[in-house]
């Protein structure tokens, strides 16, 4: 691992851990074991660093969705692998995957941090969904339903879901299947397609 690549991860569990406001530079740099001088050398600012943390760790998750999504036969199964590809991604990401929910439109939005820039990152995320809910709604896998409205709502229970799982005291084991299920028995066309 490169010493920028040590950075990136030091970041993503420092702002994942503690937030914007209360990590600093010189944690990051403590945690990556190397200078204050060369986080600075490489990213600037706090707030670039905590957008390069959190792009980071989209653009890895971002590459897992497209993998998961673009053999799936039917809508309905793109959006159940879109799904299960996420949540083993939070769940192979634990310590450092904080930092994407703390980097989101999807969630309060750190003061300071260029919120247009967190938008457009993340419009990917709702972009595929919409693709695979028309691609469901075409091949009848999935019902007639408002695209867009159903891909947020789709985000926002993977949302919560992995909210629940990091960041509360609940006892959350079995979260990510359970909304896998509730979201294709939602969607399906047919009780006998709500399988994933």
């Amino acid at each position: 691992m490169t010493k920028k690549e040590a950075i990136l991860r030091a970041a993503q569990e420092a702002f994942g851990e503690l937030g914007f406001s209360n990590a600093t530079v010189k944690d990051v740099a403590g945690r990556a074991d190397v200078s204050f001088g060369l986080v600075s050398h490489y990213f600037g600012n706090k707030q670039e660093l905590f957008l390069a943390a959190g792009f980071d760790m989209a653009d890895r998750i971002i590459t897992r969705l497209i993998e998961a999504t673009k053999d799936a036969k039917t809508g309905m199964e793109a959006i159940c692998n879109y799904m299960s590809a996420y949540f083993e991604f939070t769940e192979e990401h634990r310590k450092r995957f904080s930092v994407l929910l703390r980097c989101s439109p999807f969630s309060h939005m750190e003061v300071g941090v260029d919120a247009a820039k967190v938008a457009e990152k993340f419009s990917f995320f709702i972009e595929e969904l919409k693709r695979c809910v028309n691609m469901g709604i075409a091949d009848g896998s999935i019902r007639d339903l408002p695209v867009e409205k159903t891909a947020l709502i789709i985000y926002g229970n993977i949302v919560g879901s992995v909210r629940t799982s990091l960041l509360t005291p609940y006892d959350s084991e079995g979260i990510f299947e359970e909304t896998i299920r509730h979201v294709a028995r939602s969607i399906a066309n047919s009780p006998s397609q709500d399988g994933c």
